[in-house]
């Protein structure tokens, strides 16, 4: 009898795990090929998430989108994450990689907008209901308190945890 129960709740937890969304907002905090690796970790983010399932809607990505074509990129259109040994080649992370928000749409309010679902006209922002699973990925310089964006102002503690 205990064992009816125990995989009862068991199925019950498996159901309401698997009728939950997965989120993920993917950000890069910088801009300038001197900080490549931001934007270039943001792209393999998405590529890991994609590859395992998560569906593009639900992927948010918001990098300045300059390094790509930068004028010291030597592989023009292509981005790489990590080096490879000689003669293999890299597997380039930008190629499919969403663009939803580039360039000076990468703001701290624009962020908090996302992740909040508050719409931001001609982007997506989450849509998650109570039971979805959201990740967020950060990657950029940042200090005590605050993580810096390519456009406007930082974002502090303060206004996050509100």
């Amino acid at each position: 009898e205990n064992m009816k129960a125990i995989l009862a709740v068991l199925c019950l937890c498996f159901v309401a795990y698997s009728s939950a969304a997965h989120w993920a907002v993917l950000v890069a905090g910088s801009n300038g090929f001197w900080n490549y690796r931001h934007q270039a970790d943001v792209c393999h983010s998405y590529q890991i998430l994609h590859k395992n399932g998560i569906p593009d809607s639900n992927i948010i990505v918001m990098q300045y989108d300059d390094i790509a074509s930068a004028s010291q990129n030597p592989y023009k259109g292509q981005v790489f994450n990590k080096p490879t040994e000689a003669g293999v080649p890299g597997a380039d992370v930008y190629a499919g990689c969403p663009k939803d928000y580039t360039g000076s749409s990468v703001t701290a309010q624009n962020f908090l907008n996302v992740i909040q679902g508050i719409p931001v006209p001609g982007h997506k922002v989450i849509a998650s209901g109570p039971e979805d699973n959201i990740f967020i990925y950060f990657s950029d310089h940042g200090s005590t308190g605050l993580i810096a964006f390519p456009v406007g102002n930082p974002l502090y503690a303060t206004s996050l945890i509100q």
